[in-house]
């Protein structure tokens, strides 16, 4: 487990770490209202497909306590529209989705029409969702440690660490779980422009952790990967298409061509609630596109020209080029479709 919180409910608050503060400060911020949550899941407060699932439910949650009616059809239309706010927030990530359409469940279960018993329901729920979740994402990391030797240097990109999760981790949970296991591991992490989770957040998280870490610009990671440096490389997910394709952070694409060019294993480490099965491949997966101060600013001061500017925050990595997908259940690998199917079967 992390040494600190990612996200966790309190007093009827929703509580996060602010992942725009770090690596210089750590501070924690309280939401009261569910138009707080929106908008911290919008500006990257809290990020990452398995921690916005969290947020986005216990955002639905707690926008449900406020809402002052004892009318059930009245409250029920009036969590549809906090839902929808909260899931137009990010479109790429599915988790957030997944998110949405369990709260709505619990309210169309037929387990209660009474209000107050509903809200309790629901905030019970944001809270399952979060406790699943830390659980989920241990069982990935003894799933996924097979996979890495002992003694192995393994890359990731972005940070799918405990601050992406509801404090394990993805990618890191099978770094992680690989160290519970006894295995010396050493980790390369990428810097992850131009929003540089991997420097601010996945080397501030490894190195409070204890866990060795290196981090490099973006455009090391051939030379470095030639340098025969590389054992195996991590990634998280926000959304995998049926058939394995795979959405995240941009920058893993390229990093996925250089691992099969350089036969190094590419495994993306992801719940099954990430696997969108109503996509059919990564062609119909959106990509959301994010200001373009990103690029040209750093930490709020400015480095470059005004020029256009494009910045996509995730690329599609091709089935092909991934060497495995772990899940929580199981390690699937081609033929994906199957594998993924398979699942939940």
């Amino acid at each position: 487990m992390s040494s600190f919180r990612t996200i966790y409910w309190q007093d009827n608050k929703v509580v996060m770490i602010d992942q725009t503060r770090l690596p210089n400060e750590e501070i924690y911020l309280e939401f009261e209202t569910y138009e707080q949550v929106a908008n911290a899941i919008k500006t990257m407060i809290i990020r990452g497909a398995p921690a916005i699932g969290v947020a986005a439910a216990m955002g639905i949650a707690l926008g449900a306590l406020k809402v002052n009616t004892d009318d059930w059809d009245k409250f029920v239309d009036e969590v549809n529209k906090i839902t929808a706010v909260i899931t137009a927030t990010r479109p790429t990530a599915v988790n957030l989705f997944w998110a949405g359409k369990r709260m709505q469940r619990i309210i169309n279960s037929g387990e209660s029409r009474n209000v107050q018993d509903m809200k309790e329901r629901l905030v019970k729920e944001g809270q399952d969702i979060l406790d699943e979740d830390i659980a989920t994402c241990r069982s990935i990391g003894i799933v996924g440690a097979q996979l890495i030797e002992d003694n192995s240097v393994v890359m990731t990109h972005c940070n799918a660490g405990a601050l992406a999760t509801g404090g394990y981790g993805t990618a890191l949970g099978v770094i992680r779980g690989a160290e519970e296991a006894g295995k010396k591991i050493k980790v390369i992490a990428t810097e992850t422009r131009p929003f540089l989770q991997g420097a601010r957040l996945t080397a501030w998280e490894l190195d409070k952790d204890g866990i060795p870490v290196s981090l490099i610009t973006d455009n090391m990671v051939g030379h470095i990967m030639s340098k025969g440096m590389v054992d195996a490389v991590v990634v998280g997910a926000d959304r995998i298409a049926k058939n394995g394709d795979v959405a995240n952070k941009i920058g893993t694409y390229s990093i996925s061509v250089l691992a099969k060019s350089h036969g190094i294993p590419f495994y993306v480490a992801a719940p099954i609630s990430t696997i969108d099965y109503d996509c059919p491949d990564g062609g119909s997966i959106p990509i959301e596109e994010r200001d373009i101060n990103e690029v040209t600013h750093i930490l709020g001061k400015k480095i470059a020209p005004d020029v256009n500017v494009y910045n996509p925050a995730f690329d599609i990595t091709p089935n092909a080029n991934v060497s495995s997908i772990i899940t929580e259940k199981a390690v699937v690998s081609d033929p994906y479709l199957k594998g993924l199917s398979d699942l939940i079967k």
